[in-house]
């Protein structure tokens, strides 16, 4: 896969040439806790047969792609996959390695939400995980790489990392390498207290274009068939035109977990491109019914009255982004609800309605109806937005 603009709009192209537009799901696994346990033995038997009943199920409401969280050793040895991403975890990865990582709910936090990419073992610690993307390097359904998910965006990131303790191990290399970029934009007699907001910016653009760099690097070093999408963005970061600068000048497009809105904006859609130059792959978004029994007290997706009213968020959420042209996809979030038997799964997959299946694997027809609506009409929407003056 790579991706192409084709007068306004922006378009994965596959590895035969064609234009293709991704409607994918995330969290695509049988793997969800202790409710489901008995309903998969009965109608599956193995991850084999639940695998292939899952993609006839995508396929059949018009789905196209798996996004973050999925089975892919499981769903790739299905006998006709669906295309299909991977997320390696490297900024993750190394901060587990050092020990300076968290949970938080959705996503793992950093010691002084500073993850290490300035840490001098960044780049070594890449080269070692991204050889594994070597065995990937020809499967012509992989349309490319996540390298993390929801990594930190906090403004105040360089005041952290200089009042880390130059004694702990761990972080004092991260400690080091804020002073050192700090002395060189400001002079070698600078205080703490000469940081200000301009700083701050400068220095949350400088720890990005680094990691961009460096897993961009690492991946392609490996692997230069298939795409690079980043680590997937989320608040605050969205906001920020530095970050995406420097996204755009590594990636090929850009993932984001875009929650909080009922119909995506087009200023933000627009702005993202105009930052970035390049297109937008989103990665999450959902809405919850309130017509289950599920308590739906975790995750971001708001809550609707029923299912229905979930389909018709989807419809109208993905109309705008085929209307903004910049957007060549999108992922659900998810393909099974949260099981609230299991504790232990994030903190923010507890208690929610947000497959387009139960526990027990039933699926939602009023919410799959309306999804297949939009998902089998997908090249025809995109051609009336594209005639539209």
């Amino acid at each position: 896969f790579r991706v192409q603009r084709v007068g306004d709009r922006w378009w994965f192209v596959d590895p035969e040439g064609g234009l293709f537009l991704q409607e994918g799901l995330g969290g695509v696994t049988s793997r969800s806790g202790f409710g489901s346990q008995e309903a998969f033995a009965r109608l599956f038997g193995d991850k084999d047969r639940w695998a292939a009943a899952t993609l006839d199920l995508l396929r059949a409401n018009g789905f196209n792609g798996t996004g973050h969280f999925s089975d892919m050793e499981t769903l790739g040895r299905a006998k006709e996959p669906l295309p299909y991403t991977v997320t390696l975890q490297l900024a993750t990865g190394f901060g587990k390695q050092l020990g300076i990582i968290h949970p938080q709910p959705g996503h793992t936090g950093f010691a002084g939400d500073c993850f290490p990419s300035l840490h001098p073992g960044f780049s070594a610690f890449c080269e070692g995980a991204c050889r594994q993307v070597v065995r990937r390097k020809d499967d012509p359904w992989l349309i490319g790489y996540f390298s993390d998910n929801e990594l930190p965006g906090n403004p105040k990131m360089l005041d952290n990392a200089l009042a880390f303790d130059e004694a702990d191990g761990a972080l004092s290399p991260l400690r080091r390498a804020a002073w050192d970029w700090l002395r060189a934009r400001k002079g070698q007699t600078v205080s703490a207290a000469a940081v200000n907001d301009g700083d701050r910016g400068a220095f949350l653009e400088h720890v990005y274009e680094t990691y961009f760099r460096i897993t961009t690097e690492s991946m392609r070093r490996h692997d230069p068939h298939h795409l690079c999408l980043g680590s997937r963005l989320y608040e605050p970061v969205l906001k920020n035109p530095a970050v995406w600068a420097a996204a755009g000048r590594h990636l090929d497009a850009i993932a984001v977990n875009y929650y909080g809105t009922w119909t995506p904006r087009a200023a933000d859609l627009a702005n993202w491109h105009a930052w970035s130059g390049k297109p937008c792959l989103i990665t999450e978004f959902y809405t919850k019914g309130a017509d289950t029994p599920l308590a739906n007290t975790t995750g971001a997706g708001w809550v609707v009255k029923t299912q229905s009213d979930r389909g018709l968020f989807y419809q109208n959420y993905t109309l705008a982004l085929l209307e903004s042209k910049t957007c060549v996809g999108w992922h659900w979030f998810k393909y099974m609800d949260n099981d609230p038997a299991d504790t232990t799964t994030d903190p923010s997959n507890r208690d929610s309605n947000k497959g387009i299946v139960t526990i027990r694997y039933e699926p939602y027809p009023p919410l799959l109806h309306r999804m297949k609506t939009i998902n089998q009409n997908l090249y025809p929407l995109a051609d009336f937005f594209d005639r539209r003056k």
